[in-house]
């Protein structure tokens, strides 16, 4: 099977889902508390290796215009530090997914702590299943 991480690339905690493409399902995981670069990078190296998968889906974070600022240029930077040891690398734009994320635990009556990271991890789900979605055979957009 072919396991895809999500990731949510916050300044504080880095959101964590883990997908498969064969099942299109994406499930939020523990969130990463932020440390330095390289130790966030070798967390992400040693999680991909335990699940086998060598595809990271990382969300970014563009203005609602489409534009891309400062938090796209962390991102993409970070996503380079990925790929340099090895994990491809995709971005999808994460527009809106930690409101969504916010209203789905909402509804779902969880009102979670923010350092939690149980809302950065339900972002990183939203953005690897709006990409898992976007790749079903039945999708014409795919």
């Amino acid at each position: 099977m072919s396991t895809i991480i999500g990731l949510d690339h916050g300044s504080k905690r880095i959101g964590v889902a883990v997908g498969n493409e064969e099942t299109g399902l994406a499930f939020p995981r523990r969130a990463l508390l932020r440390r330095k670069v390289a130790a966030d990078i070798e967390q992400i190296g040693a999680l991909a290796r335990n699940e086998g998968a060598t595809r990271i889906v990382l969300g970014l974070p563009r203005n609602m215009d489409g534009s891309e600022g400062a938090q796209a240029v962390a991102a993409r930077a970070f996503g380079a530090q990925l790929a340099a040891i090895g994990l491809e690398v995709v971005f999808a734009d994460e527009r809106l997914t930690s409101w969504q994320a916010g209203e789905q635990l909402a509804d779902a009556g969880r009102r979670p702590e923010r350092a939690s990271g149980e809302k950065d991890s339900a972002a990183a789900a939203l953005i690897l299943q709006e990409w898992l979605d976007r790749r079903r055979p039945d999708d014409p957009t795919a």
